[in-house]
């Protein structure tokens, strides 16, 4: 006849009371310890979490400018882009995609006709009357928000016309 060892449960060893209270006890030490160390960095992050999302991965990064918005550049040369200098970039775009299209036996592209269209000013916008209302509106509930902030209202024609026109 074999005899078999005996095996110790947890539950003979030791009495399963002082193992929950014991768990208890630890999981609330690490909660107050967690809530003490967030509340020691937030206080001492400063404006850390102000700068979350505003670039500065580079320290070149200059601020924009109160309106100069963002995005592509304008016609009119925005954001401290000139014409010449995003003709050329367009240009040279251009001359790739034809390069690419020789290269898959298509006929090349017309660089300057595409310059020409891509870059045509686009000043007699048709516009639906309902969306010039809309953005009549947008334009003179802004123009209330800056008398209400101290600065000098737009000129709503003018402003109308110029979001028409980045609307395309």
């Amino acid at each position: 006849m074999l005899l078999r060892r005996q095996r110790f449960h947890i539950a003979l060893t030791l009495e399963s009371s002082v193992v929950q209270e014991t768990f208890g006890t630890v999981l609330f030490i690490v909660v107050v310890l967690g809530v003490v160390i967030a509340g020691i960095t937030l206080a001492t992050a400063g404006k850390a979490y102000d700068e979350i999302g505003k670039g500065g991965l580079f320290g070149d990064d200059a601020p924009k400018p109160p309106g100069g918005g963002g995005g592509a550049p304008t016609a009119g040369g925005g954001d401290g882009v000139s014409g010449a200098v995003r003709d050329e970039e367009i240009r040279q775009m251009l001359q790739a995609r034809s390069n690419r299209r020789v290269r898959k036996g298509h006929s090349p592209l017309d660089i300057d006709a595409e310059l020409a269209a891509l870059t045509r000013q686009q000043s007699n916008v048709q516009a639906d009357p309902e969306l010039i209302a809309e953005v009549r509106e947008l334009v003179q509930s802004r123009n209330r928000r800056r008398v209400r902030q101290g600065k000098e209202p737009l000129d709503v024609e003018t402003e109308v016309a110029r979001q028409l026109s980045d609307l395309g």
